[in-house]
């Protein structure tokens, strides 16, 4: 009996302090006003949030310090990898690269809510659509692979190609939508939208955030955070009545937005240093994503086998049959090969990939070597005559708005439903001292417009000549004989590729030498263009501690 006295005194105890320290996260602590409180001015703060869940398919990624463009060779000589010590901040990464079948649902999704049979949609799917003639060969028989590579279910599973930059870009925007969707409707927010055959809506983020009656209809019941209160007297709200008050970021409900890697992030995730850390300092160089200075497996059970998918001498893409195979002449399926230290796959070989930067043969670490990243472009939400956000394709301007790409493809300049960002302007940036312009993309690249006395003549600070005599976009003009509008490129004489619509992809591919499989290695191709050897794979921000795991031993080593 004293025994079991004690525990229930014990337990008791545990409860009334459990139950204090709950009633005290709901005050703050600095001014005793209560939280969450409808009575007590309802100031928000959200005690429910645990930690940050990895996202789907994600790999946490712990940042740190390395050398960023450390290459074993630079045969070259080009100074395009100086080696650069850089700072990274802690991210989530796709274990692989994204799937035929996952960017598949993304063209089914975008066809069903923005059907190409309306005139007004008409060239939205087209425009998210892979190029899948970039298997064609003139002296090679290839169509098998243009016409099976992406919808056919033998290749479900293996990287998608034939995908642009800005069109990787769009799915990642697309994927932050449709995982904030899906939680809205499991969390009893809304009604599941994909049970109802007549609600075909385009959902933004961003756009619900800011003005949810304007982004779902009132039939899907749309719920907010908790509930409103009733004055005494005041019937009972029907249940398909709006409860509680809006929600909004500071709740942590939704994901932080998916988008292409940096370089720097791209590289740091594949070289994971960590393999060959002692106590605070890096032992030796990795030439590849995995330890080791070779491409076949030194490991009993697959001793010889191949590491990576690449090719591996002029008309051998797989070795001979049998042993020395790596298994694939093109592509390979997603996690063929074993991951690197941080568990990502395919880092090194089977399909380079997108990143977000803009090229530079140079990286100024000087100017940042904390999560460096060339390409901002700082914009703010556009706002009407009456002071509302600005929705693209809305009920007051349903038109839809293109860009026709210097390759003659159209492609949609925003999805309907989502908000309109403009640059920022001079008066944005007066007096501030971490930017001066909006367009950001070639600030110390060496050319007249970063110098500290450059003075840009237009009050919205966005676009600014190039250094480099690049391409000019092609001009929309009028046939003569025709009438018809025509597309006119640029015919003047041009020395270089290279322009603030060039972007930055990394590692090797089926079709690469050993050489890219480095990940320091880094090439370039203008963001409108697609290859049958580029794909790409998402990250997504950490936000919070750098890592919710307990400190590893100082030296893994011993």
């Amino acid at each position: 009996m004293k025994n079991i006295f004690k525990i229930s005194f014990v337990l008791l105890t545990i409860l009334l302090l459990s139950n204090c320290k709950s009633s005290n996260s709901n005050k703050s602590r600095l001014t005793g006003l209560n939280f969450n409180d409808e009575k007590n001015g309802g100031f928000i703060r959200n005690n429910s949030f645990s930690g940050q869940e990895t996202p789907p398919g994600m790999i946490g990624v712990e940042g740190g310090s390395f050398t960023m463009g450390q290459v074993q060779d630079d045969v070259m000589f080009d100074w395009n990898t100086t080696p650069k010590k850089i700072h990274v901040r802690s991210f989530f990464m796709d274990e692989a690269e994204v799937t035929n079948s996952e960017y598949f649902l993304y063209v089914q999704y975008i066809k069903d809510v923005f059907p190409p049979s309306e005139e007004n949609y008409k060239h939205i799917y087209n425009s998210v659509l892979p190029d899948t003639l970039v298997w064609r060969k003139s002296l090679g028989n290839t169509d098998i692979l243009s016409e099976n590579y992406f919808r056919h279910p033998a290749y479900a599973d293996y990287p998608v190609v034939g995908v642009s930059w800005l069109q990787a870009n769009e799915y990642c925007k697309w994927r932050t939508n449709a995982v904030n969707l899906k939680t809205l409707i499991d969390k009893g927010h809304i009604k599941n939208i994909f049970e109802i055959d007549s609600v075909k809506i385009p959902f933004d983020t961003e756009a619900f955030l800011t003005s949810p009656d304007q982004v779902l209809d009132s039939t899907l019941n749309v719920r907010g955070i908790g509930r409103t209160p009733r004055k005494k007297g005041e019937p009972k709200p029907s249940r398909d009545a709006y409860q509680g008050r809006p929600i909004t970021k500071a709740d942590g409900i939704f994901v932080q937005p998916f988008r292409l890697p940096t370089e720097a992030e791209w590289e740091f995730a594949a070289k994971a240093n960590l393999e060959n850390r002692e106590y605070n300092n890096i032992r030796g160089r990795k030439k590849y994503a995995w330890d080791g200075k070779y491409t076949r497996s030194k490991n009993k059970r697959t001793r010889g086998d191949q590491l990576a998918n690449f090719k591996q001498g002029k008309g051998n893409y797989s070795g001979l049959p049998g042993w020395s195979s790596d298994g694939a002449d093109i592509p390979n399926k997603i996690k063929s090969y074993p991951p690197n230290g941080f568990g990502l796959y395919d880092m090194s070989g089977n399909v380079a990939e997108w990143v977000s930067d803009v090229y530079r043969p140079i990286i100024d670490n000087e100017a940042n070597d904390f999560n460096y990243f060339r390409g901002n472009i700082f914009t703010k939400k556009m706002i009407d005559e009456e002071g509302n956000v600005v929705i693209a394709a809305n009920d007051q301007d349903p038109e839809v708005e293109y860009d026709t790409l210097p390759n003659g493809k159209i492609f949609t300049r925003q999805l309907p439903g989502s908000i309109k960002y403009i640059p920022i302007t001079k008066d944005d940036a007066t007096m501030r001292r971490n930017f001066m312009v909006a367009d950001n993309t070639d600030i110390n690249d060496g050319d007249a417009n970063s110098g500290r006395y450059f003075e840009e003549e237009e009050d919205v600070i966005a676009s600014k000549p190039s250094m480099y005599n690049s391409p000019k976009a092609p001009t929309r003009e009028i046939d003569p004989e025709t009438g018809e509008e025509i597309l006119v490129n640029d015919e003047e004489r041009r020395t270089t590729l290279i322009s603030n619509k060039t972007r930055v992809y990394k590692g090797g591919s089926w079709s690469d030498r050993e050489y890219w499989l480095d990940p320091a290695q880094r090439r370039y191709l203008p963001e409108y263009m697609a290859t049958n050897y580029i794909g790409f794979r998402c990250v997504s921000d950490r936000v919070g501690p750098m890592s919710n795991g307990k400190r590893s031993a100082r030296n893994p080593s011993r």
